[in-house]
């Protein structure tokens, strides 16, 4: 329906304005499905075999998409996160922990490897790559034990870094991240339809590059962990100085029948989430599609930009729906439950105070915010209101990590489960 005289009536009503926040979610994660996005990408089956393998919460579903599709022989390995396996009949689903690594990521990992030795220069292998990739494509340098691997994993999660910064790290202490994956595919062409969960789109921080050439370096990694302070074993720190744990780089002669394409990206699930509210009639500003920082932080400056917008009608004119995706970070100080949108939810409901005509969703397109199997969450102009009367105070919440707790009191949390695609986070603020 379109927005026009009536507007006020539904803007006014908080059961409509939940469910057409909660609705642009649903439209941005349908739109990064890989059923609509992966078939128009696939070449021509080789003179060779085909192997598929992959890493990523979207990978299973993506090797489901691609069996449907494929007009030849194939067979293969992914790995996905628990949770996200669907059935296929060639290629082999293996489900493994994210975000932090586990043995079973581990043993995946190695049938992947399994799967791509041996090949020849007329055979392909398509590398179905999403987020999460990075803890579930597991197998650290043989110098560093699985647990040390599991711990600095965890230290990178807690230290606030961001996912380049992460990814930089993760490419220096593995086997196959950083384009050794694809070194293990020569002489085959390999071919990865990525769907992108990092800001920018840059294909070496999709699960940390595996089938792409790293232009970082050690000492890139060393000043990384030094600026978070995370310690190494003595051993780790002298091979990385030393520069023996590099990556592949460009104009490595095993990265020249290699390619990449990216099938789904952030920017395009915002802009399927803008069309939605386009078409009742309201205006659609996307802030940006990378946006990155701390999460509570970011929250913060959203209200400033939300109220300025509701008492001058600048830099937008009411009503308006403000759209945003990337990647925030929480820098861990507390023990509560955890996720950045609902970190950066906390945060915004805070400094809006109960700002009136402001609403706002924020979730994980993935279904999974932070360690939780919710997606994130809703707050409205009574949010904190209703938290009072509970004897549920919001500052505290979010002083100590705890933003799922406090949502899920409210009945504010938003669950969708396995959503079987990651494109990041998603962000809409309404404005009216």
């Amino acid at each position: 329906m379109k927005m026009g005289q009536t507007e006020n009536i539904y803007l006014n009503d908080p059961k409509w304005v939940r469910e057409f926040l909660t609705g642009l979610f649903k439209t941005a994660i349908d739109a990064a499905n890989p059923e609509l996005c992966l078939p128009q990408f696939l070449p021509e089956p080789p003179r060779g075999r085909t192997i598929v393998i992959g890493a990523g919460k979207a990978s299973a579903k993506m090797a489901q998409v691609l069996e449907k599709h494929w007009k030849g022989p194939l067979s293969g390995v992914v790995v996905t996160r628990y949770g996200h396996a669907v059935p296929t009949q060639k290629i082999e689903i293996i489900e493994g922990s994210h975000p932090v690594p586990d043995i079973a990521g581990y043993n995946a990992t190695q049938r992947i490897k399994e799967c791509v030795s041996g090949l020849k220069g007329d055979d392909l292998v398509i590398c179905l790559i999403s987020g999460g990739g990075s803890a579930l494509l597991v197998d650290p340098v043989k110098e560093l034990g699985f647990e040390q691997k599991q711990k600095i994993n965890q230290a990178l999660l807690k230290s606030g870094a961001s996912i380049d910064e992460m990814n930089c790290v993760r490419r220096h202490l593995s086997r196959v991240k950083g384009g050794r994956l694809a070194a293990l595919c020569h002489p085959a062409k390999v071919i990865s339809f990525l769907i992108s969960d990092v800001p920018g789109d840059n294909v070496l921080d999709i699960a940390s590059g595996p089938t792409v050439p790293d232009p970082t370096s050690c000492a890139d990694a060393l000043q990384i962990l030094d600026r978070y302070s995370i310690t190494l074993p003595d051993d780790i720190r002298s091979l990385l100085e030393t520069w023996q744990l590099e990556t592949i780089k460009p104009d490595d002669p095993c990265m020249k029948n290699v390619e990449w394409h990216l099938i789904t990206t952030p920017q395009m699930a915002l802009e399927a989430a803008a069309q939605k509210a386009k078409d009742i009639g309201l205006s659609v500003h996307i802030l940006g599609d990378a946006i990155e920082g701390e999460a509570a932080e970011l929250g913060r400056v959203m209200s400033g930009l939300a109220k300025q917008v509701s008492r001058r009608d600048q830099p937008f004119a009411r009503p308006c729906v403000l759209l945003s995706g990337g990647e925030t970070t929480v820098t861990v100080k507390g023990n509560g439950r955890g996720g950045r949108n609902v970190e950066f939810l906390l945060g915004l409901a805070v400094a809006l105070n109960g700002a009136s005509g402001i609403h706002a969703v924020a979730g994980d397109t993935d279904g999974v915010d932070g360690l939780e199997e919710i997606a994130g969450a809703y707050i409205s102009p009574n949010t904190l209101a209703r938290a009072n009367l509970l004897k549920i105070a919001a500052r505290e919440y979010l002083a100590n990590n705890d933003g799922h707790s406090f949502f899920e009191k409210l009945d504010d949390a938003i669950t969708t489960g396995p959503t079987l695609t990651n494109v990041n986070d998603f962000r809409a603020i309404l404005i009216s």
